[in-house]
């Protein structure tokens, strides 16, 4: 029986072992929940290293950011970020257990969660670690609750985590956070690329990660909390807190908003003046703060980058565009690369299909008109052996050959045999 508690500026965490009252009292039971609130995902209940977003029910305070919608990852961890990318497994996450899980092994593995308007719980549930199977099936938690806490559950860990292989996957448990920044191409000047800055992460110890534990993270308060100049100025954090009129926002210059907060020089503006200036020349100088609290770019992004020291491997880990089983349609907005298109591109095309037509109503004249001038002369220049190419006729489309195997099924994938 041990507790723990550790101060990391954004959060504070608490450390529940085996037998405290506290990590029974934050287990979540899905299984005596609303039905009609409980959603077992299929897609990822039955893949490898895929994610899919999903819309909460409220807003979430994460770093002091409002967030409607996460990303599950099969790997024991939450995708907090806006745009999706490679690198999942780097920054911007809520983790558990970061580890690489394969939910698809075995078809008493399942990935839930459970939505019931003031907190939102994603459950690992019986899954195992790919090509570990033998070891046993891991049960864990992350609860995400309306007032900003979040709260790790463990059910069953099978084994020492500090054991857990991060050659294939990256290994840890934590959270994390990251704005991102709009740089200008070094190769294409007018164009521009996100390069992604991670500001802050919390990394638990590990080895306390072990069944029947908990822990439970408490939002500290940040600038972005403070609404007036007032509060802000005098407020008595730790993140040396300023004021930017321009935005009406209070910030550190250390949040997911940076790029704006950089835009509009908010950081020399508020070491010039005191809120008894603004105050006086605010009908003068200032017109009224966009709704937005994001700044809309005209530039084109190309390429991404992501410069974070930290990284130990590559995570491939796919993002699904649709929810599948829960109704919900990924119609959220994402920045696409897209070169500007040339007026002599599209000549090209228009030119390239006029000639594919062409040829195209060029075989159909001859292939009716067999004594035609034009289908005599291709018929007297053919070549003796013409190249033939056979095809065979299936009964499906199906490009992937099927395996007989005596096993069960889950939802159609083939399973070895369970954990």
């Amino acid at each position: 029986m041990w507790l723990q508690e550790d101060n990391h500026k954004y959060y504070m965490s608490r450390f529940y072992g085996p037998g405290e009252a506290r990590t029974r009292e934050l287990w979540v039971e899905i299984a005596e929940a609303n039905r009609s609130q409980v959603k077992i995902h299929g897609i990822l209940s039955n893949t490898h290293r895929q994610a899919s977003r999903v819309i909460l029910s409220f807003d979430f305070p994460f770093y002091g950011h409002p967030l409607r919608q996460i990303t599950i990852a099969t790997g024991g961890f939450i995708f907090t970020g806006d745009v999706t990318h490679r690198m999942l497994t780097a920054t911007q996450y809520i983790a558990p257990l970061m580890a690489n899980f394969n939910p698809s092994y075995s078809r008493n593995s399942t990935v839930l969660y459970f939505d019931n308007g003031t907190v939102f719980v994603v459950q690992w549930d019986k899954v195992c670690l790919q090509r570990k199977e033998d070891i046993g099936s891991f049960t864990f938690q992350a609860a995400l609750h309306s007032d900003g806490r979040i709260v790790f559950g463990y059910k069953q860990i099978p084994m020492s985590v500090l054991e857990i292989s991060a050659t294939q996957h990256p290994v840890k448990a934590g959270l994390s956070d990251a704005f991102m920044l709009l740089n200008s191409s070094p190769d294409v000047p007018e164009s521009r690329r996100r390069t992604i800055y991670e500001y802050h992460r919390v990394e638990l110890d590990t080895s306390r990660v072990t069944s029947a534990s908990a822990v439970e993270f408490i939002p500290l308060p940040t600038c972005l909390q403070y609404r007036s100049c007032d509060t802000c100025m005098t407020s008595e954090l730790t993140f040396n807190c300023s004021w930017c009129h321009v935005l009406q926002r209070c910030s550190s210059g250390f949040d997911r908003y940076r790029e704006e907060w950089l835009t509009h020089g908010c950081g020399q503006e508020s070491d010039e003046r005191t809120c008894e200036d603004w105050a006086e020349s605010e009908s003068e100088h200032y017109s009224p703060s966009p709704q937005s609290p994001f700044t809309s770019f005209d530039e084109d992004v190309t390429t991404s980058s992501f410069f974070i020291g930290s990284l130990t491997t590559e995570d491939d880990t796919k993002v699904n565009q649709y929810a599948e089983g829960d109704g919900v349609r990924n119609d959220l907005p994402t920045k696409t690369a897209r070169a500007p298109i040339q007026t002599g591109t599209i000549v090209g095309i228009v030119l390239a299909v006029l000639l594919i037509a062409a040829i195209i109503l060029a075989v159909i004249y001859i292939s009716s008109h067999p004594t035609s001038n034009a289908a005599l002369f291709f018929i007297a220049r053919r070549p003796h052996h013409w190249p033939t190419m056979k095809f065979r006729n299936h009964t499906n489309h199906t490009t992937y050959s099927e395996v007989e195997h005596a096993a069960h099924e889950k939802e159609g994938f083939v399973e070895a045999e369970q954990c």
